[in-house]
């Protein structure tokens, strides 16, 4: 007697459940699910899942980069780049996006997976406003020591592309005690007395 093997049927499609919406197919997929697994589990056909995926406008990946976010070590040296970047250098959760190839949902768990805490926007602000100022004294400081060291304004200006007016608002920042100013044109003939 010779033993057939049995393939399993699917089971049925509930169309109402929540696993195979549109959202729902793109949260298993941004968590790392695979368009086949997604098929497998939902029992929709592969181009029903890409179609909903596409209508919840979710961000396609590749394959290496499914690679990267499934693999345990990848995806925590990913994490820990991510939250260093938004740490040390204020970066958004959009900016987080785009750095390591995700979707904003995934950068956001990819954080918190880091240890990290998600900031509020005004927090994000604030960090970004105190690195612009600690970058601005910085350019400014340097300024100053080329213009102590004999550098002309107009010499700063041009080296560093910016305005007159700015490299003066700058060196006035660091504290920049300013020369005299030189009568650099020909001399002019003494009036006379009428």
């Amino acid at each position: 007697m010779e033993l057939r093997r049995v393939t399993p049927q699917p089971p049925p499609i509930d169309v109402e459940s929540e696993s195979v919406t549109p959202q729902g197919l793109r949260e298993q997929y941004e968590l790392g699910a695979t368009v086949a697994e997604l098929v497998a589990t939902s029992g929709l056909s592969y181009g029903t899942v890409l179609n909903r995926l596409r209508e919840a406008g979710t961000v396609m990946r590749t394959s290496w980069q499914t690679r990267r976010l499934r693999d345990g070590q990848a995806r925590r040296n990913l994490a820990a780049r991510l939250r260093r970047l938004y740490e040390q250098q204020g970066a958004t959760l959009a900016e987080l996006a785009v750095a390591g190839s995700v979707t904003r949902r995934v950068a956001r768990r990819l954080l918190i997976e880091a240890g990290g805490t998600p900031r509020t926007t005004q927090q994000t602000l604030r960090i970004r406003s105190a690195a612009h100022a600690a970058r601005r004294m910085k350019l400014a400081l340097s300024l100053r020591a080329r213009y102590e060291a004999g550098a002309t304004v107009p010499d700063l200006a041009e080296e560093c592309s910016y305005s007159v007016g700015t490299v003066y608002r700058l060196l006035h920042l660091a504290g920049t005690r300013m020369r005299p100013k030189h009568n650099h044109g020909p001399a002019r003939a003494p009036r006379k007395r009428s």
